[in-house]
């Protein structure tokens, strides 16, 4: 299979994969006022289902390194998201809803370090550019996605948004075959658990830490932003579920579409300087709300701080890969373990920081991102 035919199949994957995902940025808060929960509890909603993610990341990305047939793996993980939403759709309480928000989101978990594994073995000298490419489908699920339940939202409950946003990923379920069957068979090692510890070690030592810090740090400040924007618009700026929708797509839309030019230029110039400059500029944007500007002001600097989060994230991932530049799926696993998983304990603590003020919980991703970026500029961060 040709290279940008691999990568166009593998964008819309990820966008089918990450459509109900996408969804629940609008659905979860949706439930949430329903239930009459307070922001701190919707926190804590996508701190567990991102905590179930980061279960499944690591033995997914070991699996890519050692199972010769990807392709396989790849299709189970669409009806692995299917089966867990509709599940969580009919689920009687928070609790309950909770935990298979926490199971679907594992099989949704496990589509990243495989996929993201294939590229960037199939494109190394490139790997920011492929993981770009990659991302757009993602970042294009959560533009359209919370376009779609904004507008659904209108007419029905979360329960059946919930339910209809699965139809994407059971229809990709269905017609990925064909791309999985081109995939080719890759001669795989044994597990070693040595080989295991090694890599862990490389991490463990020198700049391997600090790059395991900016990754957690960066990633604290996006899912705080990401988890209570639409909390903050619907509950303190009044905002209809439609425009919620329509206002928190348009928040996504730049990043999402910068992160393959921005994975390649990384690729030219380093990453340090990528890196450093996305998180100074939301850290900026998020200093200026903590102002409580006008609305419009607001609108542009939250657009702002999303965007710069948004475009570095195959950065992120490169320089993760970068680092080792053995064992691509499991260093990955290892990658989105810290950003879904250590960094996704962001929307709990912004949940708690919105229920003192929002100034406070926009400082608090302002912060973070002010972290991330010293933590970049200190570490030695190459070419790909």
């Amino acid at each position: 299979m040709q290279r940008r035919t691999l990568l166009t199949w593998f964008a819309i994957g990820h966008l089918a994969n990450d459509w109900p995902i996408a969804s629940l940025w609008l659905i979860v808060p949706a439930a949430g006022i329903a239930m009459d929960l307070s922001a701190a509890e919707i926190g804590l909603l996508f701190t567990i289902f991102s905590i179930g993610g980061a279960l499944a990341y690591l033995p997914a990305g070991i699996l890519t390194d050692h199972v010769s047939n990807r392709g396989r793996l790849l299709i189970a993980t669409f009806w692995w998201v299917a089966i867990g939403y509709v599940l969580a759709a009919k689920a009687p309480g928070y609790w309950s809803f909770a935990l298979l928000l926490a199971f679907a989101g594992m099989g949704n978990a496990a589509w990243h370090p495989i996929a993201t594994g294939v590229l960037t073995q199939e494109s190394s000298g490139q790997r920011a550019q492929a993981l770009g490419v990659h991302a757009i489908g993602g970042s294009l699920a959560e533009v359209l996605a919370p376009l779609s339940v904004g507008f659904l939202l209108v007419y029905v409950d979360w329960r059946d948004a919930l339910m209809i946003s699965v139809l994407p990923t059971i229809l990709m379920g269905a017609g990925f075959s064909w791309v999985a069957s081109r995939l080719p068979h890759v001669e795989t090692p044994a597990f070693n658990k040595q080989d295991f510890k090694d890599l862990l070690h490389v991490w463990r030592r020198g700049s391997g830490s600090r790059i395991a810090a900016m990754i957690c740090s960066y990633n604290t400040a996006l899912i705080a932003l990401l988890s209570m924007i639409p909390f903050y618009l619907a509950d303190e700026q009044g905002l209809a579920p439609v425009a919620v929708g329509v206002t928190f797509s348009a928040l996504l839309v730049v990043g999402a579409f910068a992160q393959p030019w921005v994975g390649k230029l990384s690729d030219r110039i380093g990453r340090r300087v990528v890196l450093v400059m996305g998180n100074c500029a939301a850290a900026l944007s998020a200093v200026a709300l903590i102002l409580q500007p006008p609305f419009w002001i607001m609108i542009a600097a939250m657009t702002a701080a999303v965007a710069a989060l948004d475009a570095i994230r195959a950065t992120v991932l490169a320089t993760a890969v970068d680092h080792t530049d053995h064992r691509h799926g499991t260093t990955l696993g290892l990658a989105f373990v810290l950003l879904e998983g250590v960094g996704a304990l962001g929307a709990v603590l912004a949940g708690v920081a919105a229920g003192y003020s929002w100034p406070l919980m926009f400082a608090f991703a302002a912060g973070f991102s002010l972290i991330a970026a010293v933590l970049a500029y200190v570490t030695v961060l190459g070419h790909a």
